[in-house]
């Protein structure tokens, strides 16, 4: 069998990118490892969700007040046990948990890393086959090493992530992740059981012909994003017609597809959620950083979305986020609606 030595894995792409920093311990490395390792333990399971018990509703509401699916479960169980049973990480804060988990026994303690997760976004709908994703997100410890980390380290403005990623478990299973270098997307190989380089250096590009939005909530928005949605249905474009409407109701798959082709992804305060349905710290700040470094642009409409202070764990926030142009094209008019309302 020809193998071929221009594909690298995972594994072997964190190694030299190590090597590149003569003063690196590796422990950045081994965590994201880890954390594709985990990743393809749940894709397995999501490759066979209906063929066993473990698709809809495991009977219980988690923090957020929503249903926990059977899947949630088990995401949230095989990311925290990789985790917590590696030499890479003090501890993680999930969406699927009341509070953060401190792995607090001697190797953990002396780790510089925490990890944020969503362990299965969208797992609503892996009921109908619909791609779903898992969200995360890396932060450098400001507690003392040697000692338990403590909740302020995960309460961090998003601009201080060392890494943030996501898997899409789809047509094909992909890794992506962001470092302070750049982007890069591997692509699960079956016939080897190993994450791939597929993408190279991720670059968002500047403009793009989608929007994402849920259209079913547009009364419950501001006036100044249900302009722009109508701009966008109407609007000539560099393509020469009108912006194509896509949404999944799956933000990795969402924001992933958006990443890739171009496009923006919204989704705004309304009515009813004023403060936001998105979390900040293991949904919003991952996507930021990662579409940020790709040269795209993520805010909550007000502020850019990695300067936000977190207060808490689960705290929500709406966010914006895509090409560079059409977010540009969304401040417009959300400048014109506060210069009106002066």
């Amino acid at each position: 069998m020809n193998i071929n030595r221009r594909i690298q894995t995972l594994d072997e792409f964190t190694i030299q990118q190590m090597r590149d920093f003569p003063n690196a311990t590796g422990e950045l490395s081994g965590l994201l490892r880890d954390l594709g390792l985990a990743a393809k333990r749940v894709n397995v399971e999501v490759n066979k969700a209906g063929l066993v018990d473990i698709l809809g509703d495991d009977g219980s509401i988690n923090i957020q007040g929503e249903e926990v699916k059977k899947m949630d479960v088990y995401a949230n169980n095989q990311f925290m046990g990789v985790l917590q049973h590696g030499i890479s990480c003090a501890g993680i804060g999930s969406e699927e948990l009341d509070d953060i988990v401190v792995f607090d026994d001697l190797v953990s303690n002396k780790s510089k890393y925490v990890c944020l997760f969503d362990p299965l976004d969208g797992s609503s709908n892996i009921d109908v086959n619909v791609s779903i994703g898992t969200i995360f997100s890396i932060f450098k410890r400001v507690s003392e090493l040697g000692k338990p980390a403590t909740k302020e380290d995960f309460l961090q403005q998003g601009n201080k992530q060392v890494a943030a990623g996501y898997v899409i478990y789809g047509s094909s299973t992909m890794f992506v992740y962001a470092t302070r270098r750049g982007v890069n997307g591997f692509t699960l190989d079956p016939s080897i059981g190993e994450f791939c380089l597929s993408h190279p250096d991720i670059k968002c590009p500047d403009m793009g012909k989608i929007y994402s939005v849920n259209h079913g909530n547009f009364f419950q928005y501001g006036e100044a994003v249900k302009k722009y949605i109508i701009a966008c249905q109407k609007k000539d474009n560099t393509s020469g017609g009108p912006y194509t409407q896509r949404y999944i109701g799956s933000m990795v798959a969402d924001v992933h597809r958006n990443l890739i082709k171009g496009g923006i992804f919204m989704y705004p305060s309304t009515v009813d959620k004023h403060k936001g349905k998105l979390r900040l710290l293991y949904e919003c700040n991952p996507f930021a950083f990662i579409v940020e470094k790709a040269g795209g642009l993520a805010t909550n409409g007000k502020i850019r979305i990695l300067d936000i202070q977190p207060t808490e764990l689960h705290e929500r926030t709406p966010l914006f986020i895509g090409s560079k142009i059409m977010m540009d094209e969304l401040d417009a008019y959300i400048n014109t609606e506060l210069k009106e309302n002066k």
